[in-house]
């Protein structure tokens, strides 16, 4: 049997029943596509909500609530639907508050085709939502391969992806001709990060700033009425000391900014991400949001609810 359209998925209800889990119809893109173009319509998100915000989706199920872990975690079928009811009730939770949600598809996909499918309609049901979805894949491949995972996020309903730049422009161009937009990893919150990217270049520069100036150069042939372009970048959080030097050298990139609240990262940390406003970055926090401690026994989606809006209070403060 295959999946029906991304766009019949299941309500975004935490308590409304996980549909069979089937193989999902890859079409060369999702049918609910808009023609925007990808940088000017998560602007208009952002300015929306008037939060540059985004949560990620990182569902495991040892953290999940007790209500909704699987009766056996050997079972790749109920836990694909617990980890789905969790990040339906958290697209519920956080879509007033937050302009994006980032899926970690490895959260997925390591439960096979029934975990696939389940990410296929949290996909969905983000976008459904009015979120701007970016897909957490870190692909990094050439030529027709690099087409081929292009076009799977581009069918599965994403507007943004994360890409791995190492390949060069070869691994870069096909994301940009799929009509959606990604962002390739420049500055990585990790800290392991910095034995690669901290390098030193024959030419002065660090491999990261190499990076950057790629993507800088890349990304001008893709630049939307807002003035950014479809390939952005991942600038860690962490990293504030080569923040600024890095929004310089990328000038048109929207920063996806990861390693927020439970890695380190502040307010003070990423003023530097954006050029205008709210304009320029998205600030991603992961378990600070998702993982929240419930306040006087509150139900778990009230204190993601409550931790989405204080993170999107937080960004507002900065950004004013």
């Amino acid at each position: 049997m295959s999946l029906a359209s991304p766009s019949q998925a299941p309500s975004s209800n935490a308590t409304s029943t996980t549909t069979e889990a089937t193989t999902p119809v890859i079409e060369s893109q999702h049918p609910d596509a808009s023609t925007q173009h990808p940088a000017d319509s998560l602007c208009s998100r952002v300015a929306h909500v008037g939060s540059p915000t985004c949560v990620g989706l990182d569902p495991v199920l040892e953290r999940l609530p007790a209500a909704l872990a699987p009766a056996d975690a050997r079972d790749a079928r109920g836990c694909a639907q617990a980890i789905e009811r969790f990040s339906l009730g958290v697209i519920d939770a956080v879509s007033a508050d937050a302009a994006a949600v980032k899926v970690q598809a490895a959260c997925f996909e390591r439960f096979g085709t029934e975990g696939y499918a389940a990410m296929w309609r949290v996909l969905a049901a983000a976008r459904a939502s009015g979120l701007a979805v970016v897909l957490d894949f870190k692909r990094g491949d050439i030529g027709i391969s690099a087409e081929h995972y292009a076009a799977s996020a581009r069918a599965a309903g994403a507007h943004w992806t994360t890409i791995n730049p190492y390949l060069g422009a070869d691994g870069i161009t096909p994301f940009l001709t799929s009509g959606a937009g990604s962002f390739a990893l420049v500055r990585t919150s990790n800290p392991s990060g910095d034995a690669l990217q901290s390098l030193s270049l024959a030419d002065g520069r660090t491999v990261a700033e190499a990076v950057a100036d790629l993507v800088s150069t890349l990304g001008r042939s893709s630049v939307g009425a807002s003035g950014f372009s479809a390939l952005g970048a991942v600038v860690g959080a962490t990293k504030r000391a080569e923040i600024a030097s890095l929004r310089a050298r990328m000038p048109h990139a929207i920063f996806l900014v990861p390693g927020y609240g439970a890695q380190g990262g502040t307010a003070d940390d990423v003023r530097a991400c954006f050029t205008d406003g709210q304009r320029g970055a998205l600030i991603t926090a992961s378990r600070s949001v998702i993982y929240p401690k419930a306040v006087d026994g509150a139900p778990w989606q009230q204190a993601i609810r409550d931790a989405a809006r204080m993170f999107a209070d937080e960004i507002r403060v900065i950004t004013r």
